[in-house]
């Protein structure tokens, strides 16, 4: 059969190995080992995996696209991928089967896409009970972002909580000449035998985080063109013989099949070695920036290190301060006899001063105090005094001459 290679330019060496598809036949399976699209806007790329949306901050977009559309109108495509995020995170997750690709204007969402021709599923919160998957069909003629309800326009639905399950989740859409199916983890979430979508379409993935964000992941994206087989191949497994090449015309040079063969195994081996040569030059990258960010770092302990030595004393004013409380503490103990004999006086001085002033204070109340006896006899004599003088005050008045007017 023959072999078609469906793209080969890669526009940044940082997303070699993401961009690579490799070769394919028209009755076989696309086999990719991990997401391999041509465009990429966004994403954070690791070493088994692409981050479209960071755990921090929120609000960012992320999306990858694939360059060449897909030829047969029956299909498989398997998507893995994983979100995590805090107990309130949020953030919606796409796949696109569109007739356009890859958007011009930003990272579209379902709610902020336009008008798309094609397939999307939406993988989000809504609804409130912990996640689900739904269907959204579009032939061009609706406005996504000015629709009132879009949620309305889902065509299938299923409930599925995707959020930190501590593993990645398995997404498969089938479509065969009787059926469009989709299934989560090996269980079905819709099917429908309403639906045929036309061939030549192609297929991205977006995802989009809110404020308080949700990482999304992607690990795997394999697509077939043969329902029965959806899986890698396993390396181990030996190649296929090829059949003779047919023996060379009369008068023509007998290695030139071979000089063909060979060429074609080095410039397989040339791509191999140039993809190599990229991740280890990005590898090299990661360790020099490492490298720099160890000797910051360790330039910033010795630092500290330098100012919490220059705070502390040294070793003889340590010890010229314990001679010196040694001292006092010896002057305190020489001390320590004087104020007790001190207290002792003390105490002996108060008990004899309260016993004395006792005595002193009734010997002078019993013996200076007034007689009660003298007082009365001095008040009945004043009072006497006082009546004889108003009697004699009467008696001169009465007896005096009368004054008439």
């Amino acid at each position: 059969m023959a072999v078609q290679n469906i793209t080969k330019s890669v526009r940044d060496p940082a997303l070699a190995y993401f961009k690579r598809w490799p070769e394919y036949t028209a009755a076989s399976t696309v086999l990719l080992s991990c997401i391999n699209f041509a465009e990429a806007d966004g994403v954070a790329q690791l070493s088994d995996k692409l981050v479209l949306t960071p755990p921090y901050p929120g609000n960012r977009r992320g999306a990858v696209w694939a360059e060449t559309s897909v030829a047969q109108s029956e299909w498989t495509a398997e998507f893995v991928f994983r979100a995590t995020g805090p107990e309130r995170g949020g953030g919606n997750l796409q796949l696109w089967y569109t007739k356009e690709g890859r958007p011009q204007a930003e990272t579209p969402s379902i709610y902020t896409t336009g008008a798309f021709d094609g397939l999307a599923l939406v993988i989000d919160m809504y609804g409130g009970k912990g996640g689900g998957i739904r269907g959204f069909m579009n032939d061009g003629s609706t406005d996504y972002k000015s629709h009132h309800a879009i949620d309305s326009l889902a065509f299938g639905h299923c409930d599925f909580s995707y959020r930190n399950l501590g593993r990645p989740s398995r997404l498969e859409i089938k479509q065969s000449a009787s059926s469009f199916e989709v299934a989560v983890d090996d269980k079905r979430c819709f099917s429908t035998d309403k639906i045929k979508l036309p061939s030549g379409y192609y297929f991205g993935i977006s995802a989009a985080s809110a404020d308080t964000p949700d990482s999304f992941e992607v690990y795997k994206f394999v697509t077939s063109t043969a329902p029965s087989v959806t899986r890698e191949v396993p390396r181990h497994n030996p190649p296929a013989q090829q059949p003779p090449p047919p023996p060379p015309p009369p008068g023509s040079d007998p290695g030139a099949a071979v000089n063909i063969q060979g060429s074609r195994s080095d410039a397989q081996f040339t791509d191999q070695f140039t993809d190599l040569q990229n991740r280890l030059a990005h590898l090299s990258r990661l360790v020099d920036t490492v490298y720099q960010e160890v000797q910051q770092l360790a330039s910033h302990s010795d630092g500290r290190h330098h100012d919490i030595s220059q705070r502390f004393s040294t070793r003889e004013q340590v010890n010229a301060m314990d001679g010196r409380l040694q001292s006092i503490e010896n002057t305190l103990q020489g001390y320590q006899g004087k104020f007790s004999s001190i207290q002792d006086g003390l105490k002996a001085s108060h008990s004899s001063l309260n016993e004395g002033l006792t005595q002193q204070m009734t010997h002078i109340i019993s013996t200076k105090s007034p007689k009660v006896g003298s007082f009365v006899v001095i008040l009945i004599a004043f009072q006497l005094l006082l009546a004889g003088s108003y009697v004699i005050y009467k008696r001169r008045r009465a007896n005096g001459p009368k004054k008439y007017l």
